[in-house]
């Protein structure tokens, strides 16, 4: 038998704020939702400071809003652990590139991979403007809408696409897609490779737009992307032919690092 393990007690030095926070995200996982009154009771904290933390989980991907207002759990809830060790070295090694293209676009860079049917950011690099898009880190998305899901499924072919969307394997992870939308996705894809990029306008944020360009492993398999988030009412930035040349140039530098590396996915 393993050893058991003591009793759990509260920290000496708990930290409310955090303690809240992880309550909170424990009833919504345990009960499916709740509403601003339910949680500010629970936690037996005020209206204002149970908001508060509402309004981090949503930005933080915890927590969404159903149509009738109440808080649900969000994508980042049901995500498992990531099965890929490369990650934390991808984000170090990159690190300088993507603040650099940041700050040459003075727009936010984010880093992202694939894991399944969805993306997840491992790192946002915040450009400077006072009307900017924020930190993004942590964020779960469907990688048929966010540009650097794009462009990380325009780098496989067909047969892996079809046991991605249209598997038994698929309707059990809920990615299945019918014919129609599948055939959608394949042209979209297609397009994303003869433009070397792809676009997300408001397609996964209201008032955001995207640009991503995918990155590949030592070996050339695509490994990650990366994407330039702009306000909407920016949204021309990325169609601008001094974007999408600084963005080529990291791109190329960007790979130049992974290969030089020797990181793949299996490292």
């Amino acid at each position: 038998m393993g050893k058991q393990k003591d009793v759990y007690q509260r920290p000496r030095y708990a930290l409310n704020s955090v303690d809240h926070a992880l309550r909170l995200i424990q009833i919504l996982r345990d009960t499916g939702g709740a509403r601003l009154s339910d949680v500010a009771r629970e936690l037996d904290i005020s209206p204002s400071a149970a908001h508060r933390l509402l309004t981090m989980l949503v930005y933080r991907d915890f927590a969404a809003q159903d149509e009738t207002r109440a808080y649900v759990p969000g994508p980042s809830m049901g995500a498992p652990p990531s099965p890929s060790p490369w990650t934390r070295k991808l984000k170090t090694l990159l690190h300088s590139h993507l603040e650099l293209l940041a700050g040459r676009l003075d727009e936010s860079v984010s880093l992202m991979f694939r894991t399944g049917a969805r993306t997840r950011v491992l790192t946002t690099l915040e450009g400077g403007q006072l009307l900017r898009v924020g930190d993004r880190t942590g964020l779960v998305q469907d990688a048929r809408l966010a540009a650097g899901g794009k462009a990380i499924l325009a780098g496989h072919d067909q047969a892996f696409l079809e046991r991605l969307y249209r598997s038994h394997s698929a309707k059990l992870a809920g990615s299945y897609l019918g014919e129609a939308e599948f055939g959608r996705l394949l042209r979209m894809l297609e397009e994303t490779r003869r433009l070397g990029y792809a676009l997300n306008q408001e397609e996964t944020e209201a008032g955001l737009h995207a640009l991503g360009m995918a990155l590949h492993s030592a070996g050339g398999a695509v490994l990650a992307s990366f994407s330039v988030l702009v306000p909407s009412s920016r949204g021309d930035v990325l169609r601008d032919p001094t974007t999408l040349a600084l963005m080529s140039e990291a791109q190329a530098e960007m790979d130049l690092e992974i290969r030089t590396a020797g990181l793949s996915l299996q490292a």
